[in-house]
């Protein structure tokens, strides 16, 4: 997927640090005291916009664990955040995997109010946020009536309806995509889930709304899972076609059109990114997360085996999708004779912040196979640092190197589990290749 580069501010550096200190008893107390267990609802201010998300407060050995919650076409997600701690009269929770936080203070009973902060950023970026306790619906939209939008649009609302999708840049580019929607018919609130693909990956567990609003049919739909805050907002212009726009964090917009399209596919993800002409092996030496380790596919450890390298990132969602499979999947079939190494690519060239960020990444899922520092986080870092590729698209990029070391495909992206079939497609693609690649 597509997301801004940008490097840590030194204003934060002094509040991270904090966030990294371990709680004690009085901090334990300070952060339960603010935070009151059950669901929770919040709301983003960015770009003029209101972009809601939920999560709930548990109590876990004593201590307050927050999880962010997504619902989308796959079901829901819970994002664990257990490093909470508290100074002042502020309470920080870092965001499960990504370098970001919510600070939040005291706004009445039952109500916070505070900033959601990204550190690894080159210029401060903060976005202000309100919460209030309590059970609610995600869409908190007063306007329109939901009403019957089935005798409007198609039945395929109700299983999945497919959306030939384009975005558009505000330069005027503009890259292709799929959509996905579905209705849930007797929903009174929230009852549109969906997301969607492009070449690169996904925008991961969309949900929200679908109303007519002054004989306008409205869809809202949105995602916050600590790292990235997503809100599409669109107006169905006749009974097939979607005009919208696409707010991402801070500052991102871009504006989208969408028709109705049941055979709507993205290009083939083997055939976006290859191999340049006469190679047909990889060559590297990186340093492992593990202070003092490289990692060569020339170790002995790889040698005679199928090896599947993930370019990956711990900002990535896509990433940490793919990382979410593969680790589980790594435990119950390295004794096959394959390997896996996870080449990342970090916002910060100092190699003891990238490490880091990797090692919380590698915690967080339990990774067993090994995961080396490659470069920052852009395309020219992986065309540089792995010379052979050419057009290299996006994070995540999985590549299949059989027994004697030769690449023998390239997969750009990952359709994670918020996509609904498309992810299980995703996985039956990649036994499938490892499978084969298995029994030579």
């Amino acid at each position: 997927m597509r997301f801004l580069i940008r490097q840590l501010p030194l204003a934060a550096i002094g509040l991270l640090a904090a966030c990294n200190s371990k709680p004690d008893a009085t901090t334990a107390t300070s952060v339960a005291a603010l935070l009151t267990p059950g669901p929770w609802r919040g709301e983003l201010a960015m770009q003029g916009q209101q972009l809601p998300f939920l999560f709930e407060v548990k109590t876990e050995a004593n201590n307050p664990v927050v999880y962010l919650l997504n619902k989308g076409l796959n079901g829901e997600e819970r994002l664990r955040c257990d490093s909470i701690s508290a100074a002042g009269d502020s309470v920080t929770i870092r965001l499960h995997v990504f370098d970001a936080a919510l600070v939040v203070r005291a706004a009445g009973q039952g109500k916070l109010q505070g900033t959601w902060v990204k550190y690894d950023t080159k210029t401060p970026y903060r976005v202000p946020l309100v919460a209030t306790a309590g059970q609610q619906p995600l869409q908190f939209d007063s306007n329109g009536t939901a009403g019957d939008v089935l005798p409007v649009l198609h039945q395929d609302l109700l299983k999945g309806a497919t959306y030939k999708t384009t975005f558009f840049y505000k330069d005027g580019g503009s890259y292709p995509a799929v959509g996905i929607f579905k209705y849930n018919q007797g929903a009174s609130q929230d009852a549109l889930t969906g997301t969607f693909l492009t070449t690169t990956g996904d925008y991961r567990y969309l949900a929200g709304s679908l109303k007519t609003v002054n004989d306008t049919l409205r869809l809202r739909l949105s995602t916050f899972d600590g790292g990235h805050a997503f809100l599409f907002t669109g107006a169905y212009v006749g009974h097939q076609t979607l005009r919208g726009n696409y707010y991402s964090g801070l500052g991102g917009h871009e504006t989208w059109t969408a028709t109705y399209d049941p055979s709507a596919k993205l290009p083939d993800a083997d055939t976006l990114t290859y191999l340049k002409k006469g190679e047909s092996r990889l060559n590297f030496n990186f340093p492992s997360i593990q202070p003092g380790g490289r990692i060569s596919l020339t170790d002995p450890r790889y040698l005679g085996k199928v090896v599947v390298l993930q370019i990956l990132g711990s900002w990535c969602p896509n990433c940490m999708d793919e990382t979410a499979y593969l680790a589980p999947w790594y435990a119950k079939n390295r004794s096959r004779g394959v390997e896996i190494i996870g080449l990342g690519y970090e916002r910060s060239p100092d190699y003891a912040q990238a490490a880091a960020r990797l090692r919380t990444l590698r915690q967080r899922y339990s990774i067993g196979y090994d995961l080396a520092v490659a470069g920052t986080s852009n395309k020219d870092s992986v065309a540089k640092s792995i010379p052979q590729l050419a057009k290299f698209l996006g994070f995540p990029t999985t590549i299949f190197l059989d027994r004697k070391g030769v690449v023998r495909s390239i997969r750009t992206g990952f359709s994670g589990p918020g996509t609904g079939k498309y992810y299980d497609e995703e996985i039956a693609h990649f036994n499938n290749t490892v499978d084969k690649l298995l029994r030579e």
